[in-house]
């Protein structure tokens, strides 16, 4: 005698509906890949419980065959296909993110002298020579403002003795020009003038 025909419909015992779809879940997955292996089929099964859990099985990478579904039933790429992992790429950058933000404020509160309480001696060794080359640093850098300031300061000089020079020679010519038809002044000065003058100059 022949099974007679069962009649499909939902089953209502929540304890028999679990059970029966897991046993039919992983029945179907099963399947699934056994048609995947033996005809070489490419295969993207989705499940979604009754209670909201998701169960699936992909033969290849299931964005790659849910992009491949579109474009054969011709709807448009979609940007939410994968979203998923976008997010799951984002998600971990941003605790990368977070951890090196969180270790660049935990170092540099260590170079401030604080929170030292968790390093060893071979951290605080470390820590010592970074700032032993810090501190070297920051001097090499002053005393190369510094003399430049210095040289700055030099040339500044030189120039405003250079220019009183030549007012200064400018004046003895006009005083030569004027001694010469007057006799203002006698040889003598024109000559004590003129060697300071040369002085000036060569400072």
């Amino acid at each position: 005698m022949g099974r007679g025909k069962v009649v499909l419909k939902k089953i209502e015992n929540p304890t028999s509906r679990q059970v029966t779809f897991a046993k039919r879940r992983n029945g179907l997955m099963k399947k699934a890949f056994e048609l995947s292996v033996l005809c070489d089929a490419e295969i993207a099964l989705v499940i979604f419980s009754p209670s909201g859990k998701t169960y699936q099985y992909a033969s290849h990478e299931m964005d790659r065959t849910i992009l491949r579904y579109r474009s054969e039933v011709g709807l448009p790429p979609s940007n939410g296909l994968s979203s998923r992992s976008t997010m799951e790429i984002w998600r971990t950058h941003m605790d990368e993110l977070r951890r090196l933000i969180s270790n660049m404020e935990a170092k540099l509160k260590n170079l401030a002298g604080e929170d030292l309480s968790n390093l060893g001696m071979k951290e605080l060794k470390q820590l010592e020579r970074q700032l032993r080359t810090g501190a070297d640093r920051v001097r090499a850098k002053k005393r190369r403002i510094i003399s430049e300031h210095i040289d700055m300061l030099k040339r500044k000089q030189l120039r405003g003795l250079q220019e009183d020079n030549t007012l200064l020679q400018k004046r003895l010519h006009e005083l030569q020009v004027a001694n010469a038809g007057g006799n203002i002044l006698d040889a003598s000065d024109l000559a004590a003038f003129q060697r300071f003058l040369e002085d000036t100059g060569q400072q």
